[in-house]
């Protein structure tokens, strides 16, 4: 069965520092039209930082669409054209201020397919080393560690509920159990 559906037409609906908003005309499987209404983003990183206690490097941050504070991963936005890897490396050492010796490329996710095409790389960093921070200019955020069990159980109770924390944080738990569950 064919499922692909054609572009006929893109409109520019909006055009901002980062995202994009586009309506196309596409042509359905069917033969149908309909429409389609997207945003582009140029994909982000997430970051599974491990320090040598084995905890994690988590942050508390608002963020204002949902008027909240949210436990999450260090992440970021890849700038245009970045390497996902230095992406990774930026960001780990802006919002934490952590370098990591070992870098492992976990998985890549797309995390909202029915309406954006961002993807969401993940790493996992070891051997950590504290440099100090250097938040974006309008960051603000707390860092603390945390152990992968209770940020598992974090996830249970719903403290964690963000969706690139929890499955970086599921993905991690398999990784290290060697999927053997």
């Amino acid at each position: 069965m064919e499922l692909k559906e054609t572009q006929l037409d893109s409109e520019l609906m909006y055009d901002g520092d980062f995202i994009r908003v586009l309506k196309d005309k596409v042509r359905l499987p069917d033969g149908a039209v309909s429409s389609r209404e997207y945003i582009t983003h140029p994909g982000a990183v997430a970051v599974l930082a491990i320090l040598d206690n084995g905890n994690l490097v988590m942050e508390r941050q608002y963020r204002y669409p949902l008027h909240r504070e949210f436990i999450e991963l260090p992440a970021g936005k890849i700038d245009h054209g970045e390497d996902i890897l230095l992406c990774a490396q930026r960001e780990l050492l802006e919002e934490t201020g952590y370098v990591a010796k070992e870098w492992i490329h976990l998985t890549t996710a797309w995390p909202c397919i029915g309406y954006a095409d961002e993807c969401m790389e993940y790493f996992l960093a070891r051997g950590l080393a504290h440099q100090g921070s250097q938040l974006d200019d309008g960051e603000f955020l707390e860092v603390f560690e945390l152990s992968l069990p209770e940020a598992i159980e974090w996830i249970r109770q719903g403290k964690i509920n963000d969706s690139k924390t929890i499955v970086g944080l599921l993905w991690l738990e398999k990784y290290l159990n060697n999927w053997q569950d």
